[in-house]
C-alpha cells in the first residue's frame, strides 16, 4: 500500500492508501505499486484507475477522466496534479456526446495546424470522458 493523491484545480479528488494506480502517459499506460522507483512524468488525456486492494475487481476500482497533468512518484507516495479529474457520476454523457460532435465538425473544417490540433485535443478529451461515463452504466 502507498499514499495516492489526485488534485485538480477544483480540489482534491482522491487522497488515501491504495494498492495500485494506472495512469495515462505519453509513453502509454503505467501502473504504480508500492515501492515504485522515483518518477516524474507527464500525464496525457486518459483514464486513471485506482485499485484500493489487491483483490479488487474492475467493479471495485475508482475511475477518473483526466485531461493531462503532472505525475510525481517519490517516497512511497504518488501525486498527480491535473486541470480536471471527473468520476463517472460527474459526467453527463449526452452533453459530452454533443461536445464530441462539435469537435469532430471543427476538425473537419480546420484550415490550419493549430485549429486541427485544438479540435483533436477536444475530441480526445470527449472520448475519454465518454469512456469513463460508460463505466457508470456498467457498474450499476
Amino acid at each position: 500500500m502507498f499514499d495516492f493523491k489526485l488534485v485538480s484545480i477544483s480540489g482534491t479528488k482522491f487522497d488515501g492508501q491504495v494498492y495500485e494506480v494506472t495512469l495515462p502517459t505519453k509513453d502509454g499506460q503505467i501502473g504504480v505499486l508500492a515501492e515504485h522507483m522515483p518518477l516524474v512524468s507527464v500525464a496525457v488525456p486518459g483514464m486513471v484507475i485506482v485499485k484500493k486492494n489487491a483483490r479488487d475487481t474492475d467493479n471495485d476500482c475508482e475511475y477518473f477522466a483526466i485531461n493531462g497533468g503532472a505525475i510525481d512518484v517519490a517516497d512511497s507516495s504518488l501525486r498527480v496534479l491535473v486541470d480536471e479529474a471527473e468520476q463517472p457520476d460527474e459526467i453527463n454523457a449526452a452533453e459530452v456526446q454533443r461536445a464530441l460532435e462539435r469537435a469532430t465538425k471543427m476538425k473537419a473544417e480546420a484550415k490550419d495546424e493549430i485549429s486541427l490540433e485544438h479540435a483533436q485535443s477536444l475530441i480526445d478529451r470527449s472520448e475519454v470522458r465518454l469512456q469513463v461515463a460508460s463505466l457508470k452504466r456498467r457498474h450499476k
